[in-house]
């Protein structure tokens, strides 16, 4: 189990990249192009800028012509547009000119490979069941912004698609390559640039790992407070707009980046604003680009916004018979106006996960985790008004410590959740899916989704980030079994109607990529993704940027 467990966590060692002399693309072990099929529109297939010509100049003359520029050029919308119940994502490939590889061979000697293996990995997720016909054309790895600024002039220059690639624990396909092209790997830029301790603000590189970057600020007395996935980097968090468990207490990686430089399509380097905590000058362009999944631009620099590490925290531990109980609690704890850090929701399926992976006997019942900190009288005062609040909603085991050996020994249980729950089928995939809705339609919204899981073939479980109202399924199901994919899917589909139904969203943390796309326009309305559409077509008039990414393939301009 345990080796299971390392298997997938271990971070793969980077191959060796080839010699400049074998910088020939091996075009026999490449995809081939699929064949496109023929035009029905006298205007399709053209440049965006002439078919808008070809368009004024019918209604010049009288008569009449519609014109949609769409990802799909009318061609099959089932990948990721409304109702797509397809995995594996289909695109259109053309073959990159010999003179691009040359180009950028001039400037990134040995930092560029063609190598199948290494082109495979980085078109292959490595927590994620999605999938795609194609993998990138090239592999990349960029040491500085005027790198990636001269990579992707090259890349509109070609026309050739660009996939920026962070710490790859993206979830929903966002670093599929569907249409071949580079993939950017951002694991060379990794360095803090700045720390400023008096204004608790830090300059770094899109590479740098949220883990390693506290490890860095922790003699400093100061700490990032977001936590995602372990491996997760900078600019993959703020390219996903990513939470963690400390959202509740700390808000999202929207509220946590004070500004950032990213290129542009065209080669611009853009710098989202200055170091003041806060500004009224201009458009918001940092909130534009965060959650932008890379396909406005490529991020080559964050300043962040730090917190003191608290002096005292309590970590605590609650146990219910109902899994709309132990939610019941998360709502009334924060109405109450406590300050908590953490609250965690457990279900019976996950608690089971963990004591098979780690030999422990904890009672298999849906638990409450939560974190208090503060002044050491503060942070126990809220613990037992937390306590006092459980036993009115039915709970019981309440435990807390405050021994640092304890707390890690406790919180531990939740840090491994996900991969203790992967060790229960080690031979299936796992559909992760996250969801959020106000909090006040948590309890209802968990407990009619478990009641699904619960009837359903497969192992299903439950974790959320209770105190925010966003709450994760993993789903574990075998690839190979046609009928399990499918119920996996079903569930999936039914968790995120039932969250749009009680306003809140299919995504709370984990991004759109190809994976939740098709959900978009329920939630959004068609009007607010033509909006999304026109903001790319005007960023990315070539479509270069993660295409086939975000935006519905269906939705046109």
């Amino acid at each position: 189990m345990a080796a299971s467990l390392l298997r997938l966590s271990r971070p793969r060692p980077r191959r060796a990249l080839l010699p400049l002399s074998a910088l020939r693309l091996p075009l026999s072990t490449q995809p081939l192009p699929q064949p496109r099929e023929p035009s029905s529109s006298p205007t399709r297939g053209l440049p965006a800028v002439l078919s808008f010509l070809a368009a004024a100049a019918a209604a010049a003359g009288g008569t009449t012509a519609t014109v949609a520029f769409c990802d799909s050029d009318g061609r099959d919308h089932r990948v990721g547009g409304k109702e797509s119940t397809e995995l594996v994502v289909r695109g259109e490939r053309k073959r990159v000119p010999q003179e691009f590889v040359d180009e950028l061979a001039s400037f990134l000697g040995e930092n560029l490979t063609v190598d199948l293996e290494e082109r495979s990995f980085h078109g292959t997720p490595q927590n994620s069941f999605h999938k795609s016909v194609n993998v990138p054309d090239v592999v990349v790895f960029p040491k500085s912004q005027d790198e990636v600024r001269r990579i992707v002039m090259a890349c509109n220059k070609y026309e050739v698609p660009i996939v920026p690639y962070g710490g790859a624990t993206s979830i929903e396909g966002h670093t599929l390559a569907p249409h071949g092209g580079v993939c950017i790997d951002m694991s060379s830029m990794k360095k803090i640039k700045s720390l400023h301790i008096e204004d608790m603000d830090v300059v770094v590189e899109p590479g740098v790992g949220w883990i390693e970057l506290n490890e860095y600020l922790k003699p400093y007395g100061l700490f990032f407070p977001l936590d995602p996935g372990p491996g997760a980097t900078i600019g993959g968090m703020c390219a996903t707009r990513c939470s963690g468990s400390l959202a509740v207490r700390y808000g999202t990686m929207r509220d946590n980046v004070i500004n950032l430089q990213a290129v542009l399509p065209n080669g611009d380097v853009v710098k989202t604003g200055s170091r003041a905590r806060k500004s009224a000058a201009g458009y918001d362009l940092a909130r534009l680009i965060i959650g932008s999944e890379g396909t406005l631009g490529v991020i080559t620099e964050v300043t962040l916004r730090l917190q003191k590490l608290p002096s005292h925290s309590v970590v605590a531990m609650c146990n219910f018979q109902t899994i709309k109980d132990a939610a019941d609690v998360a709502i009334a704890t924060m109405l109450s106006g406590i300050q908590v850090s953490r609250v965690e929701l457990l279900d019976e399926v996950q608690i089971r996960a963990i004591n098979l992976a780690n030999g422990k006997s904890l009672p298999e019942v849906p638990t409450l985790m939560f974190e208090f900190i503060g002044t050491e009288a503060y942070a126990l005062e809220q613990t037992l008004l937390v306590q006092k609040i459980a036993a009115e909603h039915h709970g019981s085991d309440f435990v807390f410590v405050e021994e640092p050996n304890a707390k890690e020994e406790l919180w531990k249980i939740r840090k491994e959740a996900l991969w203790a729950g992967f060790a229960m089928k080690p031979d299936h995939e796992a559909m992760i899916t996250d969801v959020c809705v106000p909090l006040s339609r948590l309890a209802e919204c968990i407990s009619v989704s478990k009641r699904l899981l619960d009837a359903s073939p497969l192992t299903c479980l439950v974790i959320a980030h209770a105190g925010d109202g966003n709450f994760h399924t993993i789903i574990l199901f075998e690839p190979s079994q046609e009928d399990q994919r499918r119920e996996a899917e079903r569930l999936n589909h039914f968790m995120v109607h039932t969250a749009l139904s009680m306003e809140g969203t299919c995504t709370g943390e984990h991004g759109v990529g190809t994976g939740k796309m098709k959900y978009l326009e329920k939630e959004l309305g068609i009007e607010s993704l033509r909006t999304m559409k026109r903001i790319k077509a005007a960023l990315d008039p070539n479509n270069i940027m993660n295409p086939g990414k975000l935006i519905p393939p269906h939705v046109c301009i």
